[in-house]
């Protein structure tokens, strides 16, 4: 479990617009009909991802609880199937299912340039846009990690998300995200 950090897309940069099969629903959806109307969030995560599977409980309640105050969740897998194929549509579906569906959509970015677009670099890699679709926070949910004794608390980015809801300057000292590698073909 080799550690990679997020790119840190630049502040103010433009959402990438795209178009990709939601594994959840089974339609193509794009970022215009997933974002949410306060804000949204844009994660690469994926099904086997130690580092995703370690705070899923803490992104499962951010989805839930922030999508009640508009914003929109949406999570991108970008790995490689042929040689991980854990992380395919159907077992993204299933694992969804098992965690009650709380976002969006869960979109499988099979030529991995949507996640290209966003500078992903890792699982998960999380990106908070406003109401405009510009980044204003990217990077990682909280100081905890598989390999520390943290607490997962999301506070990270739930400080982001409240400056955000209530107009508030977001703190531009952001920390990158940690995690396993996308799988690049």
């Amino acid at each position: 479990m080799a550690a990679t950090p997020s790119n840190m897309m630049p502040l103010g940069t433009t959402a990438p617009d795209f178009t990709l099969p939601d594994t959840i629903s089974g339609e193509s959806k794009n970022l215009t009909n997933l974002k949410g109307v306060q804000g949204t969030i844009v994660m690469f995560i994926c099904n086997h991802c130690p580092y995703v599977i370690h705070i899923k409980d803490q992104l499962i309640d951010i989805a839930k609880q922030y999508a009640r105050l508009g914003i929109g969740t949406i999570a991108i897998s970008a790995n490689d199937i042929e040689n991980h194929p854990q992380d395919a549509p159907d077992k993204m579906k299933a694992l969804m299912a098992e965690w009650g569906n709380p976002f969006a959509a869960y979109c499988y970015d099979e030529s991995q340039t949507v996640a290209k677009a966003y500078l992903a670099a890792c699982t998960p890699d999380i990106y908070l846009f406003d109401k405009d679709l510009d980044c204003v926070y990217r990077g990682r949910l909280d100081a905890a990690t598989p390999k520390n004794d943290q607490p997962l608390t999301g506070k990270d980015l739930r400080d982001a998300l409240d400056a955000l809801l209530v107009g508030e300057p977001i703190n531009e000292e952001q920390v990158p995200s940690m995690g396993c590698n996308i799988k690049w073909k």
